[in-house]
């Protein structure tokens, strides 16, 4: 048994500490709101995040980030990824370099265009991302919670540390591979994001299941583009933190990304959805930097620019189709043509 704190009790968090909690480690959530501080340990349950799933009573929950990382064997973070620089910055001295960090967030920093690994090494004075793992793959929280059955990836640059990861959330219905392939899997994870807004628009729009194929085969390919000059395996983008992340995200009710491109293509402002949800819909940040990654390296992304002017240049969504329909033709395998 390991003492688990994990940082953000929102519904990935709570389902993961549901998770640790489950197979008999002691578990501290760490929570920044002291309302809902209150209202978890009132309530037994997360009824703003994750309703309907009770929390067992030696499940801890503290608003004291010290305290709750006082004695932690593992610290798990479940914050949304463009609040992880400043968590791990409060948390820095009071986590050793011995203690295992975890990232479960999917998203590339605005500005920097790190992924989250590397702003945890970074803030936590870790080099080369040392003990550093990112826990990903298709995984909605409201699943998990249900204990449905479900495959994610710890990965991490050692297999050391990613088999250690894998070892302390590996369940009955959560079953866990490792990958050493760290840039891979969190890039996957954090861009497919972009398109499910894109699945979303299309749902919105009321297209079919033609458009939705075509739009999963060619968002991945541009991800797998992006991914590999950026220093990802090719086989890691065919994975579940590639391939399996991208189809649960473009498909689900549960989607956020989703509901979001849905909502854009009903006629709503970004600033509109983004008002009405509770829950942190992280492909809108990551879509900046998508774009700013493909500039940088000069790579072809053409679904994501069109979700970038979609969301922040105010262009319609039926116009944004239209152009990626209309654009040059061109052979579709990579080794014929690079875009």
């Amino acid at each position: 048994m390991a003492r688990v704190t994990v940082l953000g009790a929102g519904s990935w968090g709570t389902t993961l500490g549901l998770v640790l909690h489950g197979n008999g480690h002691a578990v501290t959530m760490w929570e920044f709101d002291p309302d809902q501080v209150e209202a978890l340990a009132r309530d037994a349950e997360n009824k703003k995040f994750l309703p309907g799933i009770p929390l067992p009573a030696d499940l801890r929950v503290s608003g004291d980030l010290p305290g709750a990382l006082s004695g932690a064997e593992a610290v798990v973070f479940a914050v949304p990824s463009h609040t992880v620089r400043d968590v791990a910055t409060a948390a820095a001295d009071h986590i050793p370099c011995s203690v295992p960090v975890t990232n479960v967030a999917k998203g590339i920093e605005n500005g920097t265009l790190l992924r989250m690994s590397e702003v945890l090494s970074e803030r936590l004075e870790r080099p080369d991302a040392g003990s550093i793992v990112s826990l990903v793959g298709p995984s909605h929280a409201e699943e998990v919670s249900r204990k449905l059955p479900t495959t994610i990836v710890s990965a991490a640059r050692s297999e050391r540390d990613a088999v250690l990861v894998r070892d302390l959330f590996m369940a009955e219905h959560l079953r866990v591979y490792t990958n050493t392939d760290l840039i891979g899997v969190e890039l996957g994870g954090s861009l497919k994001n972009v398109i499910a807004i894109a699945a979303g628009i299309c749902d919105g729009l009321g297209y079919g299941d033609n458009t939705k194929g075509a739009l999963l085969t060619r968002g991945l390919a541009e991800i797998t583009r992006l991914g590999i000059v950026m220093g990802g395996r090719p086989e890691t983008f065919a994975g579940l933190s590639g391939m399996g992340d991208l189809i649960t995200t473009c498909i689900s009710q549960h989607s956020r990304n989703r509901y979001v491109g849905d909502q854009i293509a009903a006629g709503k402002t970004l600033q509109e959805v983004l008002d009405s949800m509770v829950m942190v819909a992280e492909g809108v940040k990551t879509t900046r930097s998508a774009a700013e990654l493909a500039k940088k390296h000069d790579v072809e992304m053409p679904i994501s620019e069109q979700m970038y002017r979609v969301l922040f240049e105010d262009k319609s969504p039926k116009e944004a189709i239209r152009d990626l329909m209309l654009r040059e033709p061109k052979r579709e395998t990579a080794q014929d043509c690079p875009a």
